[in-house]
């Protein structure tokens, strides 16, 4: 097995691991996403559901928070797992959270029939509007 190929399956048990830490007595959906950083540091996430919903928080998100929080600002990938037995995608929110703060990194979904899928998160979010959008109006005032 490659390099590559063991860091990606590491990744991924991490995910399904962290995803037995879920709160999600509302939706029973539960979610665990492993975050890798540059420096090799992994930062897990589960999601964490409240009454409200609004105010949940998704794996993908907690994971990235975690690490920003610590000061890491460099990854290359990030795997969530879910008890889906298809592929679950990131939400919207996390889509946009992750490309803002991550750039399009790896996503790698791992299903409940432990399948891995690989995609860069650039194709998960065509068009995504970033920082480059807010710098071309403020270079015009």
């Amino acid at each position: 097995m490659t390099k590559n190929k063991t860091k990606t399956r590491r990744l991924a048990l991490l995910a399904q691991e962290a995803r037995y830490q879920a709160h999600a007595p509302y939706s029973k959906f539960r979610v665990g996403a492993a975050l890798l950083a540059k420096d090799g540091t992994v930062f897990t996430g589960c999601n964490i559901e409240n009454s409200s919903y609004s105010l949940t928080v998704c794996a993908e998100r907690t994971a990235v928070f975690k690490a920003y929080s610590e000061g890491v600002r460099e990854f290359e990938a990030i795997a969530v797992a879910s008890d889906d037995p298809e592929f679950t995608p990131p939400c919207g929110a996390c889509r946009q959270v992750l490309y803002d703060l991550a750039g399009n990194i790896d996503f790698i979904m791992i299903n409940s029939k432990k399948q891995l899928k690989t995609v860069k998160l650039k194709s998960l979010l065509p068009m995504a509007f970033t920082s480059s959008n807010l710098d071309r109006v403020q270079r015009k005032k």
